[in-house]
């Protein structure tokens, strides 16, 4: 299939945000733009949704903890003390 050029305008923040964002995927611009066309095509809609993985609200806040050395459990000792734990 022969190939085509199409210019788009982008402000140069978005086009680096999605620069990154892609290349989170293991993409560049091009064929991430092109993955989004073929979609909407075969679709005859807009596609779908690609996302980063962003913890919740509940996991960022046990991470926040974590590193703040707050409510944080164990060591333990045993197994047993453990499940004690957890069952608490």
């Amino acid at each position: 299939m022969a190939k085509t050029t199409a210019n788009i305008s982008i402000d140069e923040e978005t086009k680096r945000k999605a620069q990154e964002l892609f290349a989170d995927f293991g993409m560049d611009l091009s064929t991430a733009i092109n993955i989004f066309l073929r979609q909407a095509i075969r679709e005859n809609a807009i596609p779908f949704m690609i996302s980063r993985d962003i913890p919740n609200e509940e996991t960022l806040a046990a991470m926040d903890n974590a590193e703040k050395g707050e409510d944080v459990y164990g060591p333990f000792d045993s197994v047993e003390d453990l499940m004690e734990s957890l069952n608490a």
